[in-house]
């Protein structure tokens, strides 16, 4: 039962919603299905299935407002959920931010769902694993790697007339690459709503190519270098700066885009002005749910334009409060980009690092987005066009908005983690010191 078609979960829905006494009721019914395999050592080490659909109801009388779920849709179980949140909504104080649940809504179409992932089956995954392996024993390297995928739905319905259904499918993949000896690691990750565009074995070479070439890297002193940062280095940074542009939280002095007396940076040009950002569920890349979680439609909206902020997105609540344009956050980002290759970008570097991947991520100062974490799985010294050796990894200490004023260069967008983001050539990154892990 876990993936229900629109006519199902809308039966569903209404034989619900039709137990309910409350002055307000929203429900949220939810399915996914799906498998993984994990591999490790160039073997299966886990393979397994799962599956879930829940429904989740939200009951109103006046501002007070309670919320229960269960997993079983039988006649009884349906109305015991309704009432076990009614009998929450009436114990529970009232809400100072209460809005009422939205009515009959418009939604764009969009195409995420895609019967090649939906399809994918243990024999599937026991290939994509394999094509990984033979990658990394063929070069005498030994691989870690993970794939998953998901078939879901989402579907709501309220009182007030409201009803969204969004059917979606995604697969990702992940591998790591280490050297017998260990001192040399790559890794790749991919991510696509349509699986017929993954090439797990294809992917594992890159990953195979970075452990090879890291082998036994140099310390080179930290400081303020001109670095190449793929998309898997530079996306965890810019997600945080882009699922920051909270209204409310700018306007009450706790952001990065906070000016004094509750103002904002809106209309102000904040970083590089090839730097263009917008959201968009209808793309065909990376497409997303033509609803928010509260229902409200998503529709493409630019958040950065050569450089200016020019949305935030806000609750609904806050939206009312000021008088403002409600937007949701964003379903995905879309970062554009400009014609240099990667290739292209190490040729026109007198001295620098390429960089395959950042992890470890945590904040510094979140009104300045000041973040530190380390590089690893292949970090490499460029000196005049060309990649001299690895590197030892660093510990950094920057902020994605004064990375996004130090932009030379920029390339065509890769798909990674749901978004669209470009590789980047940047001067004056911060490296503070040495790491000892590869």
């Amino acid at each position: 039962m876990a993936i229900l078609t629109r006519e199902e979960a809308q039966a569903i829905l209404k034989k619900a919603l039709a137990y309910s006494k409350a002055d307000e009721c929203e429900i949220t019914l939810s399915g996914n299905s799906g498998g993984n395999i994990r591999y490790a050592r160039n073997e299966v080490s886990t393979s397994g299935a799962e599956e879930n659909t829940t429904m989740a109801v939200e009951s109103r009388f006046g501002k007070r407002s309670g919320v229960a779920t269960i997993n079983e849709f039988d006649d009884k179980s349906l109305e015991k959920v309704i009432r076990r949140s009614e009998e929450t909504a009436r114990l529970a104080p009232e809400s100072p931010e209460y809005i009422e649940f939205l009515g009959p809504q418009e939604y764009i179409s969009t195409k995420a769902h895609f019967d090649s992932t939906a399809n994918i089956d243990p024999a599937y995954r026991a290939e994509a694993a394999a094509k990984s392996i033979k990658a990394a024993a063929a070069k005498g390297l030994t691989a870690a790697g993970f794939l998953e995928h998901y078939t879901s739905f989402t579907s709501k319905m309220n009182n007030k007339g409201l009803f969204a259904y969004h059917p979606s499918t995604y697969v990702d993949f992940s591998v790591t690459m280490r050297t017998e000896d260990g001192t040399g690691s790559g890794y790749v990750t991919q991510d696509f709503s349509d699986v017929s565009k993954l090439d797990t074995g294809k992917a594992s070479q890159i990953a195979a190519e970075k452990a090879a070439n890291s082998k036994n890297a140099k310390a080179l002193e930290p400081g303020k270098y001109t670095v190449i940062l793929e998309p898997a280095a530079s996306i965890d940074l810019l997600q945080n700066m882009f699922f920051n542009m909270d209204q409310r939280n700018a306007e009450e002095g706790r952001s990065f885009l906070s000016k004094p007396g509750g103002k904002t940076k809106v209309g102000e040009k904040l970083v590089d002005e090839r730097i263009n950002v917008y959201s968009d569920p209808s793309h065909p890349d990376v497409p997303g749910s033509p609803f928010a979680g509260d229902g409200r439609p998503q529709k493409k909206i630019t958040w950065i334009d050569k450089g200016v902020v020019k949305n935030l997105y806000n609750t609904r609540y806050w939206a009312s409060n000021k008088g403002a344009v409600s937007v949701p956050p964003p379903s995905n980002v879309i970062m554009e980009g400009g014609n240099a290759s990667l290739e292209d970008m190490i040729k026109s570097t007198k001295r620098g690092i390429l960089v395959t991947r950042l992890w470890y991520i945590r904040t510094v100062d979140p009104q300045t987005l000041l973040y530190t974490g380390l590089t690893r799985d292949g970090t490499f010294y460029i000196e005049n066009g060309k990649i001299m050796y690895p590197v030892k990894n660093f510990r950094f200490n920057e902020s994605p908005v004064i990375m996004l004023n130090n932009l030379e260069a920029l390339g065509k967008p890769q798909r990674i983690n749901g978004s669209l983001i470009p590789p980047m050539k940047i001067r004056d990154f911060t490296f503070t010191s040495l790491s000892d892990a590869v």
